[in-house]
């Protein structure tokens, strides 16, 4: 396998175009930092400005961010809606036609076998809500329903309206927006145009060499870092209250800063390490395991959990999802529900839709339209819903049998809580929460590793960025996460309605996809002959 892998890798590096080799030998640490890249100082800047703000007056960054969130989920979630529906619309439509046979990375065979490849690409945009959402989130909507059902006659209604409800914030629509047209785009023009592999470039066909250069091509880049940097270090900053929570109730471990910051060192060291040994190693390993202990769970509960619940909920939980498809997807009915279930989930996808597609087109050259479109978009989004029946069906199952048994421990948006209520009713109860917890943990740090690689990526302008560079952003946001959780959770819950403002300039960003991707796919079927 070493050899198969090492062999891509190769195939990878003499493949690319000629202004992505690596520097020589006599760079100095400056150039290794990228710190002339005016990319570095707007996106790190930035970040810096919100660290500081929080430790100056973290009421007065609440009162900011609040009142940017409100603005951007009113004035842009009808857009945010639209444009998701579109885009997997019309991912579909290219993956069902001659273009679906289009070659994608300008290689004949794809660089790596398919298990590894949807290993990667599912640990890298599940992170934290692969566990602790898939838990708390059918709960919540079985608790509290959702305003497009309203109330249901029995409970198993209403347990297929949480599920189908969940499955529409983690499904088709997400997916598709991290990585489906967007992809296109950049592999056509980066592979085969030799275009920088960055955000930039997805503006190319709309802009020109206008939006390679100067300070709009840096302005690009930098809103697409930032945004993606901070859904990173939300989901890292939450592992350390997460998890120190779990272990305070499992093993009477203090819930301090002190456990915290012990769990987000462990972690940052975890997906630099990573980061560093590359794309071809580490990421791949991470998420291999990943897979296999999530799939072992899954096996596990679906043979001492509520096996007929699960299968039963899972398959008209789809059909319910797939039947009310379009009036979910432009429900408009309550936007103060919208604001902080489908809009904020739209508002985070949106955030890291330019660099997941950067990280996407670097994994999938050699796959096709319709490999990437319908793996990426359909059989993902798929298996995401079945997660999310297997962890929070069966917590919605406990509590039909036992009402109160899940749902208290939920109380005030626990997401831990509502794991361990979960996993503590099963056979072997602390084991299969130590389990999930190292599951949790893996799948965060995959996503760290990856941000991180992508990143440097668009600082250095190489598919192989130094290691400097890699370590650098590693750390920030480590570091970045550390900071903010000593202020308490409202830290990082300032910074995860931050993702929501960030996404408002991303969206824009992404909207020319919508007919540059068709554009691209029809030219390329003509030119492979298919």
């Amino acid at each position: 396998m070493s050899d198969i892998m090492n062999t891509a890798k190769a195939e990878a590096i003499t493949t690319e175009p000629s202004h992505t080799t690596a520097h020589p030998t006599t760079e100095t640490l400056t150039d290794k930092l990228g710190v002339n890249n005016p990319v570095l100082w707007l996106s790190g800047g930035f970040i810096a400005l919100f660290v500081t703000l929080a430790l100056y007056d973290q009421e007065l960054l609440s009162s900011f961010v609040n009142a940017g969130f409100a603005w951007s989920v009113k004035y842009f979630g009808p857009y945010w809606q639209i444009l998701l529906l579109l885009t997997f619309l019309i991912g579909l439509a290219l993956a069902a036609g001659r273009t679906g046979h289009v070659k994608l990375g300008n290689l004949d065979k794809p660089e790596i076998d398919a298990f590894r490849w949807i290993a990667v690409m599912l640990c890298t945009l599940l992170a934290g809500g692969g566990v602790f959402w898939a838990a708390a989130e059918p709960i919540a909507h079985y608790v509290s329903v959702p305003p497009l059902y309203g109330e249901a006659t029995t409970p198993w209604q209403k347990a297929i309206n949480s599920l189908s409800q969940s499955f529409m914030h983690w499904g088709f629509l997400a997916w598709a927006i991290t990585g489906c047209l967007t992809s296109i785009v950049l592999m056509h023009l980066h592979y085969d145009k030799g275009l920088p592999l960055k955000p930039r470039t997805l503006l190319y066909p709309l802009l020109g060499e206008r939006a390679l250069k100067g300070g709009i091509g840096a302005t690009i880049d930098a809103c697409c870092i930032i945004a993606v940097a901070a859904g990173t270090i939300g989901p890292i900053g939450f592992l350390g209250l997460q998890i120190s929570y779990a272990l305070n109730a499992l093993f009477a471990i203090p819930d301090g800063f002190t456990t915290q910051l012990i769990i987000i060192l462990f972690a940052i060291a975890i997906y630099t390490i990573s980061a560093l040994s590359g794309l071809n190693r580490g990421i791949q390993i991470l998420s291999r395991w990943n897979i296999i202990l999530a799939v072992g769970l899954m096996v596990y509960i679906l043979l001492v959990g509520p096996t007929n619940f699960v299968i039963n909920g899972y398959l008209q939980g789809v059909g319910t999802m797939l039947d009310n498809f379009i009036p979910m997807s432009t429900y408009r009915g309550d936007e103060g529900w919208l604001s902080w279930w489908t809009v904020f989930f739209w508002g985070w996808f949106l955030g890291y839709g330019p660099m997941m597609a950067i990280f996407i087109s670097r994994i999938s050259r050699g796959r096709t339209i319709r490999q990437l479109v319908m793996t990426h978009s359909v059989m993902a989004p798929l298996v995401t819903c079945f997660w999310f029946t297997i962890v929070g069906g069966t917590g919605v199952a406990f509590e039909i049998a036992a009402p109160g048994s899940v749902s208290q421990a939920f109380e005030g948006f626990n997401f831990p809580g509502a794991l361990l209520a979960i996993t503590q009713q099963l056979p072997f109860p602390l084991i299969v929460s130590i389990l999930f917890l190292i599951l949790t943990t893996i799948f965060i740090v995959t996503t760290g590793d990856s941000m991180t690689y992508t990143i440097s990526v668009v600082i250095s302008g190489e598919t192989e960025p130094n290691a400097f560079i890699r370590t650098f952003w590693g750390v920030m946001m480590g570091l970045t996460a550390l900071i903010l959780i000593s202020l308490g959770s409202g830290g990082v819950s300032a910074l995860q309605s931050f993702i929501v403002i960030t996404a408002v300039p991303v969206s824009l960003i992404l909207l020319p996809s919508l007919w540059d991707a068709p554009k691209i796919a029809m030219k390329m079927a003509k030119e492979q002959g298919v």
